[in-house]
């Protein structure tokens, strides 16, 4: 049974290959289970000063989520090198051209920025562009502009849903899938103030508010809302629209539309997310029930040695001062 959570923390995390990334208020630290033991390496967070305008309500969502792909991708990419299962392959001519014209960092941070771009994409294309292209051969047959979206958001969330679903059952993603219940749990270990043991993190739920997957799915109903806000007060601007309604002009025009509209949509999205996880009331727990429905396909009880990785990934963010961490 999970203990009542005394306080909430800031500290987050990221499940890797065969370890965990947990991001405090001023470290980051990953840690990683390899043949010699656990692999810990702990870096200190560049923060940003308190008055800057990428902390402003909103526009620290968009930044927020972008900085967390590329330091999940960096993680990811460790954790390949630490992991016992680390292939010895020999690097590509590409890549020894690359890294010698570039340099070992530039060429590191090449492989980054390609790998964010490329999820970012795929992510864009799955959920996004696809479920707008499906959903406009309704067009013909819905007037309701909201109807179309609530159309159009069902289609995305039956997609995401498969995707999870299929991704769930992979053998080489249970155990990833382990770790992510082991940092929820250790997580919710801390919050209830009680000592990072193994038998008190074991006891613990491995569902967690502030979950991606939540804030995924928090994403993917407010676009239905906004993109169907946004698009009637398109058409009423632009009432020349009206007139090719249903053409792929038309098609091209509002998906192109939707898409400016996509880092807003996260933005929005992660400040309902931010309040979610800063409260416990009817409202919070409505609002967080269907992401923690989810959490059952994204996170999987971990075993004794995947939770001693989440207590030591936490160990090494927390602050030195009582309180720095709260949320």
């Amino acid at each position: 049974m999970a203990s009542q959570e005394k306080f909430k923390t800031m500290i987050g995390g990221q499940a890797l290959i065969e370890g965990l990334m947990m991001r405090g208020p001023k470290k980051d630290a990953i840690v990683v289970r390899g043949k010699d033991g656990l692999t810990v390496e702990v870096s200190d967070r560049k923060e940003r000063p308190e008055n800057s305008p990428l902390k402003w309500p909103i526009i620290r969502g968009a930044v927020t989520f972008f900085d967390a792909q590329l330091c999940g991708v960096k993680a990811l990419m460790r954790s390949a090198d630490l992991s016992p299962e680390e292939s010895q392959e020999e690097p590509s001519k590409l890549d020894k051209w690359l890294e010698e014209k570039l340099g070992d960092k530039k060429f590191q941070q090449l492989v980054v920025g390609f790998a964010v771009a490329m999820g970012l994409g795929l992510s864009i294309l799955l959920f996004f562009l696809i479920p707008m292209v499906v959903g406009g051969f309704f067009q013909r047959w819905i007037e309701s502009n909201l109807v179309l979206h609530l159309v159009e958001g069902l289609i995305r969330i039956l997609i995401f849903t498969g995707y999870m679903v299929l991704v769930s059952g992979m053998n080489e993603m249970k155990r990833v899938f382990a770790y992510h219940g082991a940092e929820h749990k250790t997580i919710r270990c801390y919050e209830a103030g009680l000592p990072l043991t193994v038998e008190n993190v074991r006891e613990q739920t491995r569902l967690h508010p502030r979950c991606g997957t939540s804030f995924l799915l928090v994403v993917m109903i407010i676009s239905i809302l906004l993109f169907s806000v946004a698009s009637s007060l398109l058409l009423t601007l632009v009432p020349q629209l009206a007139a090719i309604s249903g053409s792929f002009l038309y098609q091209i025009i509002m998906i192109s539309f939707k898409l400016l509209l996509l880092p807003l949509v996260v933005s929005f999205s992660y400040e309902i997310n931010r309040w979610v996880g800063r409260h416990d009331n009817i409202c919070s727990r409505v609002l967080s029930a269907p992401g923690m429905w989810f959490q059952k396909l994204t996170t999987k009880e971990p075993d004794d040695s995947m939770i001693e990785v989440g207590i030591a990934a936490l160990q090494a963010v927390l602050p030195e001062n009582e309180g720095e961490d709260l949320w």
